[in-house]
């Protein structure tokens, strides 16, 4: 159908060009139970697997995240994997770690070539966003340039600016994820993203969370979101759908879609 634009990791296109993607995340807060995590999340049979180490208890501990890291993308197979540490300012767990030790600690996981992508927000200082940019180009590692709002929804014309900023500051992909107090929220999120889709060149993750939200996890797609998360053992955001549920929906919808 050709909705959304495709991402690509190790070598090729992820997920042959299926729309949308799902990436199911990864929050255990110990090695061990990650790697348990990590084992059933396999089992749904997901696109991308993010990695959301904020919620690892031994974030402060550099050599630690990249010796986990490096397990996870051994044992992920061929599934890409997704590094995220989100700060607290948008929607994060809370660390012992300032946006400078965030920028080293991705700007070291892209040199140690253990992840496929690594989410940044655009809110960090510009000097540590083009730090870690710098680390994606130098590893060939993907870059998500993100913006979280879990208090309200911007309006479309603020939404569509930090998708083109993303783009701008030299994004790969750009997310934007929202909280929506109304149904009209959920449609100023799809509106923006839709127009974003078409406007600019890189890929789009867009969310509106929540329950009110939840229609653009199954349908964000159709407006030109290339990625959708959904709910394996754990959530790490509200709203997120269960795998299994979500296939179920999208399924559904590609088939009325399906040219006749």
């Amino acid at each position: 159908m050709n909705l959304t634009k495709p991402l690509e990791a190790r070598g090729g296109i992820i997920g042959e060009g299926r729309e949308p993607l799902i990436c199911t995340p990864l929050v255990a807060r110990t090695r061990q139970a990650l790697a348990l995590e990590l084992a059933e999340v396999q089992s749904l049979r997901p696109d991308l697997v993010e990695w959301r180490a904020d919620f690892f208890e031994g974030i402060a501990d550099a050599a630690e995240v990249l010796d986990v890291a490096r397990q996870l993308r051994s044992d992920a197979g061929d599934i890409p994997l997704l590094f995220t540490v989100r700060s607290r300012r948008e929607g994060g767990q809370p660390i012992a770690l300032d946006d400078a030790h965030v920028a080293s600690l991705c700007e070291a996981v892209c040199k140690s070539r253990a992840v496929d992508f690594v989410d940044f927000e655009m809110s960090a200082p510009a000097a540590h966003i083009a730090q870690v940019r710098a680390a994606c180009r130098s590893s060939e590692t993907r870059l998500v340039l993100s913006f979280h709002d879990f208090k309200a929804t911007p309006t479309a014309g603020e939404l569509f600016a930090k998708f083109r900023h993303a783009q701008d500051l030299g994004g790969d992909v750009a997310k934007v994820a929202v909280m929506p107090a109304t149904p009209e929220d959920v449609l100023t999120l799809l509106a923006a993203t839709q127009k974003a889709s078409r406007e600019l060149g890189i890929p789009l993750i867009s969310i509106s969370m929540g329950a009110q939200g939840a229609l653009t996890r199954m349908a964000g797609w159709m407006f030109g979101s290339s990625v959708t998360f959904a709910a394996g053992q754990g959530s790490s955001a509200p709203g997120q759908v269960p795998v299994e549920d979500l296939r179920t929906v999208l399924a559904v919808l590609q088939k009325v879609l399906a040219p006749k």
